[in-house]
């Protein structure tokens, strides 16, 4: 694996007051996160310079960090036909090649120089990414198509940079595949069995453990 790019972000507003499309209206977001050169901490709250327009949704320890995997943005620029889209664009933080949400596992642990990350839970994507690419059905392709990313804590800070190989340290919860554990919390009603297995796993986000013991 590696760490092809590094992002921060600042919340901006966009749009336009009193627009006929719901998508051109005033929003607020660090979704338009860009690549930062040279050395970026890695701190328990996130990457240094890094801010979230919603507290309520997004950060915290076990928020931290979003990672993305580089494989997926050819095939995103070849389906959305925009050859602009490119790291940052999903709004993570890290944008990483030679994993995907097929390979990545939660209670992965890996390491990048003196700093130790562990997945927490698949990212679940929200309307802001209509927003950002400017199409009402963008959640739906990023669902369809299980590209969505993934959130780590960091277990110990230190300084990342685009090029850093990625070592996995440790993969305590291989039943766990990313992709894997968001099927699980979309039919969690259906999947009670699997939602509690899930909701067991001691990596697991507080958050996601609260939603699938709960139905």
């Amino acid at each position: 694996m590696l760490l092809t790019s590094v992002q921060t972000g600042t919340p901006l507003t966009y749009g336009t007051e009193g627009s006929d499309d719901p998508l051109e209206r005033p929003w607020t977001s660090a979704i338009a996160k860009q690549p930062i050169p040279g050395p970026v901490w890695a701190g328990r709250m996130g990457m240094a310079g890094d801010v979230q327009a919603d507290r309520k949704h997004h950060g915290g320890p076990d928020q931290a960090v979003l990672g993305y995997s580089a494989d997926h943005y050819p095939k995103w620029r070849e389906e959305l036909a925009r050859l602009e889209v490119g790291p940052g664009w999903f709004g993570e933080n890290l944008t990483l090649s030679g994993v995907t949400e097929r390979s990545a596992c939660i209670g992965d642990i890996v390491a990048l120089g003196a700093a130790r990350l562990e997945i927490t839970q698949p990212r679940q994507p929200c309307g802001t990414l209509s927003r950002r690419f400017h199409r009402r059905d963008m959640v739906k392709l990023v669902h369809a198509a299980r590209r969505y990313g993934w959130y780590l804590r960091v277990l110990k800070e230190g300084w990342v940079e685009a090029g850093m190989e990625v070592a996995l340290e440790d993969r305590p919860y291989p039943q766990w595949p990313v992709w894997l554990a968001t099927e699980v919390l979309e039919h969690r009603a259906a999947r009670r069995e699997d939602a509690c297995r899930l909701a067991a796993c001691p990596a697991l986000s507080a958050k996601w453990r609260m939603t699938l013991g709960t139905g």
